[in-house]
C-alpha cells in the first residue's frame, strides 16, 4: 500500500495509474468504454489490485440505489459443473463490485422458499438456470433482471439468456459414433423437465435419423448414477438386437451405464460404445476414459454474469452460444461383430 496502513484512496490509483481520479472512476465503475483506452483501464485495474484498494460501496449503493448483490439459482451442487458455474459468476461479479449468493433448489427442480425476508428487496438481479426455473416464482426471482442460463431464447423468463451450444455437442457425438460405424444406438436420457435435455432429444434422434439403416431408443434415468444402473440395464435386456452405441446425457448417466454393462458381463468399448456431456473430473476416474463433450462452466457463469450487467446498465448482452467440445477417450471404438 502506498500510506503504510492507511487505507488507499482513488487518488492514490490514480497516482501510481498516472491518470485523472475522474478515470478511475470510470474504470472502477465499469463505464470506461468509449472513454479511455483498454491498456489505460488495465493499468488503472493493475494499481487498484496492487494497493488492495477497494472502493467504498456502502455510498456507491446509496447513490445508485443498489446492494450489488446477485443471486445464483442453480438445480443442485451435486457435481462440479455448477460450482464452476458459480466461480466464473463470482470471478466477474466481484471485478465490478458485485456479490454472489448461490441458491441451490431443493432436491434439484421445484419450488424454493424464499431465502430472504424479500428477494426483490435484497438482490439487484439473478441468474438462474432453467433446471430451477420453478424455484423463480416462489423467491420472486422472474420479478427481478433476470438472466436465464440453458434455457430456450423464443420462450426464455430472462431478460437475456446465455446458452452452451448443446445442440452442436450432440451433432459432435453422433457424428463421431456414426462414422466408427454404429447403427444402433440407446439414448440415456435425463428424465428431467428442462429444455436443455429437450434439445439434446431432439438432436440426437435427427443426427442419426438422417442415416439409413438406424435405430434409435431412449431410456430415462433419473441425474444418479444408481438411477442409470437400472435404467440401463433393464434397457439392454430388452428383446431385439443389442444397440452398440449408448448415448448418455451426461457423465453421471455414463457412470451408471458403465456399471450396467458390466453387470451384464459386457465391456466397453468392445461390447459397447459409452458416451457423455460435460467432461466432469469423473470422466477421467473411469476405465475406460470416457468420450465426452467438454462444457466450460466458468466460461458459462462469466457470461452469465456478464449479461446480467449489461441489463442492469441497459445494455445489449452479446450473443452468440458458447462453443463446446467433443473430447475422444477410450470408451467408444467401431462396433464389434454382431
Amino acid at each position: 500500500m502506498a500510506r503504510g496502513s492507511t487505507r488507499p484512496t482513488s487518488r492514490d490509483v490514480a497516482q501510481a495509474a498516472g491518470v485523472s481520479q475522474a478515470a478511475v472512476s470510470l474504470v472502477l465503475g465499469d463505464k470506461w468504454r468509449g472513454r479511455v483506452s483498454e491498456t489505460t483501464a488495465e493499468r488503472v485495474r493493475q494499481a487498484a489490485r496492487e494497493l488492495g484498494y477497494r472502493p467504498n460501496l456502502a455510498a456507491r449503493n446509496l447513490r445508485l440505489g443498489r446492494t450489488r448483490t446477485v443471486l445464483l439459482v442453480v438445480p443442485a451442487l451435486t457435481t462440479e459443473f455448477f460450482a464452476g458455474v458459480y466461480t466464473g459468476a463470482a470471478r466477474v461479479a466481484a471485478e465490478h463490485g458485485f456479490g454472489v449468493v448461490l441458491y441451490p433448489s431443493p432436491e434439484g427442480i421445484g419450488p424454493a422458499r424464499d431465502p430472504f425476508a424479500s428477494a426483490q428487496a435484497a438482490l439487484d438481479g439473478v441468474i438462474a438456470s432453467s433446471m430451477a426455473a420453478d424455484a423463480l416464482t416462489a423467491i420472486r426471482g422472474d420479478q427481478l433482471p433476470l438472466v436465464m442460463l440453458d434455457s430456450d431464447p423464443s420462450g426464455s423468463l430472462g431478460a437475456a439468456t446465455v446458452n452452451l451450444d448443446i445442440a452442436d455437442g450432440v451433432r459432435q457425438v453422433a457424428e463421431h459414433l456414426l462414422g466408427l460405424g454404429h447403427r444402433r444406438f440407446l439414448h440415456l436420457a435425463a428424465d428431467v423437465p428442462s429444455w436443455t435435455f429437450e434439445v439434446r432429444a431432439d438432436e440426437l434422434a435427427a443426427r442419426v435419423g438422417s442415416v439409413p439403416g438406424t435405430s434409435i431408443r431412449t431410456a430415462r434415468a433419473p441425474i444418479s448414477i444408481e438411477g442409470a444402473v437400472a435404467a440401463a440395464e433393464a434397457a439392454l435386456q430388452v428383446p431385439g438386437p443389442r444397440p452398440t452405441a449408448l448415448v448418455c446425457d451426461d457423465d453421471k448417466l455414463a457412470a451408471g451405464a458403465y456399471k450396467a454393462l458390466r453387470r451384464l458381463g459386457l465391456r466397453v468399448p468392445d461390447d459397447v460404445s459409452v458416451t457423455g456431456l460435460d467432461d466432469l473430473a469423473l470422466a477421467t476416474a473411469l476405465d475406460p476414459e470416457l468420450t465426452t463433450v467438454r462444457l466450460d462452466a466458468e466460461l458459462f457463469g462469466e457470461r452469465g454474469m456478464r449479461a446480467l450487467l449489461a441489463v442492469l446498465e441497459g445494455r445489449v448482452p452479446q450473443e452468440g452460444d458458447i462453443p463446446v467440445e467433443l473430447v475422444v477417450r477410450g470408451s467408444t471404438a467401431p462396433p464389434g461383430p454382431s
